[in-house]
């Protein structure tokens, strides 16, 4: 089911759907979200690996991302009580379809590379 609601949906409705994806938007455009998903890909991953696959990231920034990612569902976080605990991370199935959205998005990006290219440097020359 694509539609989170039966038939034609309210004005409010539209409204939350639009806040949601403005809110999601937000986290999925900071400087390491994409990095993130990118280095989660389709494996289970722990915290270590991830902040050696994300090159540049602090532990701080790599934390607040993936809770963020976690709050709006596109990571679940799997806690192993052992000692020392370990932490796993995965794309949750709306993690996974952004996963492919943003390859897809990659892609438009590399078939359009020359047009985006001009168009700048004709936007920098007026």
């Amino acid at each position: 089911m694509d539609e989170p609601f039966p038939g034609t949906p309210t004005a409010a409705q539209m409204a939350q759907v639009h806040q949601v994806a403005r809110e999601v938007f937000d986290v999925v455009g900071t400087k390491w979200a994409v990095p993130v998903i990118e280095a989660i890909g389709t494996d289970t991953r722990r915290f270590g690996e991830l902040h050696r696959q994300v090159a540049g990231i602090s532990h701080r920034l790599l934390t607040a991302t993936l809770r963020q990612l976690e709050r709006h569902g596109v990571v679940d976080r799997t806690l192993h009580p052992t000692v020392p605990p370990r932490t796993e991370y995965r794309l949750t199935p709306a993690g996974r379809e952004l996963h492919v959205t943003i390859n897809g998005f990659c892609r438009w990006s590399r078939r359009h590379l020359d047009e985006i290219l001009a168009s700048r440097r004709r936007f920098e020359q007026d």
